[in-house]
């Protein structure tokens, strides 16, 4: 249940309450049209719902470039400020084939709450940059814990000469730059960030945790970006002390997705990162019923149980042009016949899955979740 929050005197805002009537509503239609049909407008319902719980605007206080920001000592020559800690998740969010890098600060002394190895709880102050390049720096995304329940979102993009990157309007800047013949990349408003990164009862980071960080990476991970000792992971901030009430479990082994082949684990992997932010059992599309953000257990235990939402389980969504042929979210043996793989692979925009952030199928990850369906899952 959404949390309605109140305002300084005590009483409810309207526009709060507005806010949350609507994603009740959004949950109660996913539950029953989750078909393409139904899609965009819930979607839409959702974005309406975060301009109203939240500032629809960047904010007057942002910086106005991003040198000002705090992410450079030096910016002339782009020299990182060292209390800026650069990191990596193992399974990176597609971007359209973007090459990202990315920054955490913590204030000094500042911890974050592990209890929870899945949804951790950031510190007020603890700021997050990425930077996406598409042959040259395009934008940078900074996103800010402001108050106990409050994150702010900023986005500045690089100008021409890459000389410095500029403040973005609260709606973005959509088509702002080709990044294949005949394909624009749009740079995200705010609110686009909050459909994204906000949901209930968690923190807002969401490439930011314990397997996300862990030591044990996975090699077959699709877009693998290359760990180097410029970066940190789960065991630095052990060692620095920055973690609190992480399970004793993962401090001696490093949590991992449990596939039953390397395989699997790469496919589920991607799956956890990618779709797994929105289709979890807590967020505002739990009603749907897929648990594609699979529990973290030293052994595989709960994670069959996730998957049963998903392998062999009847899909609302009909596979267009597949006859009188069932559509299944995922059917062992057949991709065919899958919903997942058929979303992934399209580009129509109300049928894409993931529906925001990408313009470009990830072929890489479509042959991977395929054979994964056809070979492990169709033994």
């Amino acid at each position: 249940m959404s949390k309605i929050r109140l305002n300084e005197s005590g009483n409810v805002k309207l526009s709060e309450l507005i806010a949350t009537t609507l994603l009740l509503m959004c949950r109660r239609l996913i539950s029953r049209y989750c078909h393409w049909r139904g899609t965009q407008a819930i979607f839409g319902m959702l974005v309406l719902a975060c301009v109203l719980r939240g500032e629809s605007g960047a904010g007057g206080a942002n910086p106005k470039s991003l040198s000002e920001t705090g992410l450079y000592s030096d910016f002339a020559t782009k020299s990182i400020a060292k209390e800026n800690l650069m990191y990596s998740p193992q399974y990176a969010l597609w971007s359209d084939g973007a090459a990202k890098k990315r920054w955490v600060y913590l204030p000094p002394g500042a911890t974050i709450d592990a209890s929870d190895a899945e949804n951790w709880v950031f510190p007020v102050g603890a700021k997050f940059w990425k930077e996406f390049t598409f042959g040259k720096r395009v934008e940078t995304r900074i996103i800010e814990k402001t108050a106990p329940e409050k994150w702010s979102y900023q986005t500045y993009a690089w100008n021409e000469d890459q000389t410095d990157a500029f403040l973005v309007g609260a709606n973005g800047s959509r088509n702002h730059c080709e990044i294949a013949e005949g394909i624009k990349h749009d740079i995200p408003g705010v609110n686009d960030c909050k459909v994204c990164h906000e949901g209930d009862g968690r923190d807002v980071i969401l490439g930011f945790s314990a397997l996300q960080l862990s030591p044990d990476r996975d090699s077959l991970a699709p877009h693998a970006e290359k760990f180097d000792s410029t970066m940190i992971d789960l065991n630095f901030l052990i060692a620095q002390g920055r973690l609190t009430n992480l399970a004793d479990e993962f401090k001696t082994k490093p949590p991992r997705i449990q596939g039953k082949t390397p395989r699997e684990r790469a496919a589920l992997g991607y799956i956890w990162a990618n779709c797994g932010g929105c289709h979890n059992a807590d967020d505002p599309l739990a009603s749907v019923g897929m648990e594609l953000k699979l529990p973290l257990r030293p052994d595989s235990s709960g994670q069959d149980s996730a998957l049963a939402s998903v392998v062999g389980h009847p899909s609302k969504f009909k596979i267009p042009d597949n006859g009188e042929d069932p559509t299944y979210r995922i059917l062992p043996g057949y991709p065919e016949h899958s919903s997942l793989i058929y979303r992934m692979q399209t580009r129509n925009p109300i049928r894409q899955m993931p529906p925001l952030g990408t313009k470009i199928v990830d072929q890489e990850a479509v042959d991977l979740i395929s054979e994964w369906i056809r070979e492990d899952l169709g033994k």
